[in-house]
């Protein structure tokens, strides 16, 4: 079944489709909300959210764009409703001042397994791991995230550099760099 004929019969109430759907793009959507999450059950209630919220709202998917792109854009925000309505953003441990990332350290990132670099991200206090993921991952600007977390853009900008200093500590720490 094509993608289009998917989603078509998703509006329909078609719980096989439904399940087709959700297997098909859980592992990432749940790899979404693993990268937001403190922990993996977390994680699971978020992509959970998201899939529920995915099914009332298919038929608002115009065709326009990637259906993955929408359905990520989904599981985001329901991540970021979850950080807000527990309001962990604006409450990220205090670190000493925040720098770039040396080479040596961005060449050690690089070379991280997905699966290395997702365990360190999650050791991230929530805040931090919100920018970064929005920022480094999702692409969004710091104007961008400081509208979505309701903070400032000065917060946005300084929990992304917290952020990069944390995780720098923490590859330090762990020996990987």
């Amino acid at each position: 079944m094509t993608e289009k004929e998917l989603i078509k019969r998703c509006c329909k109430n078609d719980p096989r489709a439904q399940q087709e759907l959700y297997e098909k793009y859980a592992p990432k959507m749940y790899g979404v909300c693993l990268r937001y999450a403190c922990n993996k059950e977390i994680a699971q209630d978020l992509m959970h959210d998201g899939f529920i919220t995915v099914f009332s709202k298919i038929s608002s998917f115009r065709g326009e764009g990637s259906f993955e792109g929408w359905l990520r854009r989904i599981f985001v925000n329901t991540a970021l409703g979850y950080l807000r309505k527990t309001d962990i953003v604006g409450h990220a441990a205090e670190i000493e001042t925040a720098g770039q990332f040396g080479s040596a350290e961005a060449t050690a990132v690089e070379q991280m397994t997905e699966a290395e670099l997702l365990r360190c991200i999650a050791k991230l206090p929530d805040g931090y791991r919100a920018v970064l993921n929005l920022f480094a991952i999702e692409g969004y600007s710091h104007k961008e995230i400081a509208a979505m977390l309701n903070i400032s853009e000065g917060t946005s900008r300084s929990q992304y550099l917290r952020a990069k200093v944390f995780l720098q500590k923490l590859l330090q720490k762990e020996e990987i760099i």
